[in-house]
């Protein structure tokens, strides 16, 4: 039970980056007060986090509406995550993880940036929602309570680590 902690640890801090959110958040905030910038934070985790726990308890039921067999969610997500990573060994920027220049200049004209790019796509963009719905749909709450509530409790962790270094 550890090693798979650890291992979605590893993948929740990865696919989440605060390092890597961190100098996006910096930019779309630039020239705004400390209290401005912290109440942004703030809310755009909070709201990322809302975003994150509705998909934890519903993304299975979500999946079935939709018509989508958790089979070919796996196949999709699977490439999706691979292209990420692909992205990030070669230091390419992707659209999946990264605030374009246009939402860059959007952002410096918005009051409020926490719940777009902020929340999403940057927090609790695709990649997440995707590592969530797979790693949440292959244990059962009812199944395995205790591990189940071990994944929430690493996913809250890693986003307050994202909190802290925003």
């Amino acid at each position: 039970m550890l090693e798979q902690l650890v291992t979605v640890f590893v993948t929740f801090l990865v696919v989440i980056d605060p390092i890597g959110v961190a100098p996006m958040f910096s930019a779309l905030t630039r020239g705004g007060s400390d209290h401005y910038r912290r109440r942004m934070a703030l809310k755009g985790t909070l709201i990322a986090t809302l975003i994150c726990l509705f998909f934890v308890f519903t993304g299975d039921a979500l999946l079935r509406f939709l018509g989508i067999s958790l089979a070919a969610f796996r196949v999709s997500g699977g490439i999706l995550l691979f292209l990420l990573a692909i992205d990030m060994v070669f230091a390419r920027p992707s659209g999946l993880r990264s605030a374009t220049v246009r939402e860059q200049e959007e952002a410096q004209y918005k009051d409020d940036i926490s719940v777009f790019p902020l929340a999403f796509p940057l927090l609790a963009g695709p990649g997440t929602l995707t590592t969530i719905l797979l790693t949440t749909s292959s244990i059962s709450s009812a199944k395995h309570p205790l591990l189940f509530l071990a994944v929430l409790g690493v996913l809250l962790a890693v986003l307050l680590l994202t909190l802290l270094t925003l």
